[in-house]
Parts: structure tokens; C-alpha cells; sequence
């Protein structure tokens, strides 16, 4: 499964690097998560600089796409221009959004009337953008997900794992990145959360 992990200017950090450290967890399986950037390079919110893996146009052919927050998504949202770069397919494609990354999927149109999350920030601008915020961390409708606060990202990269591939995995792969005496806290968590919108007619090939 190869994955794209949108990665704008002013990027909040922890959506990108959180989410893709765990699915790269799955590499042994032929998983890579790459970080996706319509430039070169993109610097964070706080500075960091990073060199994209990918071109914004791998998104298109991606098994799974990731739509990562930061400063610059209000900006983002009114590029009509960047925003056409993004072609994404639920039908045959996971996609994920979190924090401000839901109001760019709503303005991609991949949300609709469906309730979805993201951060407190954001959301009267998502609700603006004609999208029911719930109050939670993370939701999914059939291919399309989203979550809420920036530690969020962990379900989402949980979601994509048991859906490609199977809850086992996902419990695996948050397994290793969960704190040392705290393992089974935070998998017995991770999967509380997002264990609902899974079923076995739902997965996917990997």
C-alpha cells in the first residue's frame, strides 16, 4: 500500500510525522507512507524544513492519502488553483483528514452532510465550509475519515493500518510507538476508537 501524506506550509508537524512513522511501520508488508507536498520543499509551523518524497499529484494514484493541518489551511482553502492538484477517489482510496485538514476535504467536496472532526480552532470555519462538527476525536464514513487534535493522528494511521490490512496490525503497529509501561493503555485505546468503523466487509487489499 503505498500512502500520501499531504504536507502543506506551515505543516503542523505532529499530523505528518506521527501518522506516517506508524504506517511506515508496515514496510515489511510493502507499505510506505510518503510525505506529499505541492513544492520541493515545506517548512512547519515551527520551522522545520522538510523535503518532500512525493509530488501533490501522487495523491491521484496513492492506495491511501492522508490530509494533514497547519497555519496556512484557510489560505489553502481558497487556492482553487492548488486545490485542483488534489484528485482523490473514495471509491478506491482511504482518505483521512485531521484538524484543518477536514475543512480542505470539505472544500475538496469528499465530505458533504456527513459529521465529521477536527480541531477546536477550526471548527467554525469547517462549520462555515457546511460540515457537522461532532465532538469527538476521530469518525469514519466508509472510505472517508476524520479526526480532531493533533495526537488524532494516531487513529487515523490505525484506521488506514486495519483497513488495509487487519485490526491485528493495527494493534501491532501502535504497539510499538505506545510509551513503555503503557502498551496496553494505549492499544486498548487506539482501538477503542476506531475498532467501530471497521468491519470485515471494509477491508481492503493491502
Amino acid at each position: 500500500m503505498q500512502i500520501a501524506v499531504l504536507t502543506f506550509e506551515g505543516f503542523n508537524e505532529l499530523d505528518s510525522f506521527i501518522a506516517a512513522g506508524i504506517l511506515n511501520r508496515m514496510r515489511a508488508h510493502g507499505w510506505t507512507a510518503h510525505i506529499t507536498s505541492p513544492t520541493d520543499s515545506v517548512t512547519s509551523m515551527n520551522g522545520v524544513t522538510v523535503k518532500r518524497q512525493k509530488p501533490l499529484e501522487f495523491a491521484a494514484e496513492a492506495d491511501a492519502v492522508i490530509i494533514g493541518s497547519g497555519i496556512r489551511s484557510r489560505e489553502i482553502a481558497t487556492d482553487n488553483d492548488l486545490l485542483s492538484r488534489i484528485n482523490l477517489d473514495p471509491s478506491r482510496q482511504l482518505i483521512g483528514a485531521q484538524c484543518s485538514g477536514t475543512l480542505l476535504l470539505a472544500k475538496l467536496g469528499l465530505i458533504g452532510d456527513l459529521p465529521a472532526c477536527t480541531d477546536l480552532t477550526t471548527k467554525r470555519w469547517v462549520i462555515e465550509a457546511g460540515v457537522e462538527v461532532i465532538d469527538a476525536p476521530f469518525v469514519a464514513h466508509g472510505n472517508v475519515a476524520t479526526a480532531g487534535g493533533c495526537m488524532a493522528s494516531q487513529y487515523l494511521a490505525a484506521w488506514i493500518i486495519a483497513r488495509g490490512a487487519s485490526l491485528r496490525d493495527a494493534e501491532e503497529a501502535m504497539h510499538y510507538v505506545a510509551p513503555v509501561g503503557e502498551k496496553t493503555l494505549y492499544v486498548e485505546q487506539a482501538m477503542r476508537v476506531v475498532a467501530p468503523f471497521i468491519s470485515p466487509a471494509a477491508s481492503i487489499a493491502a
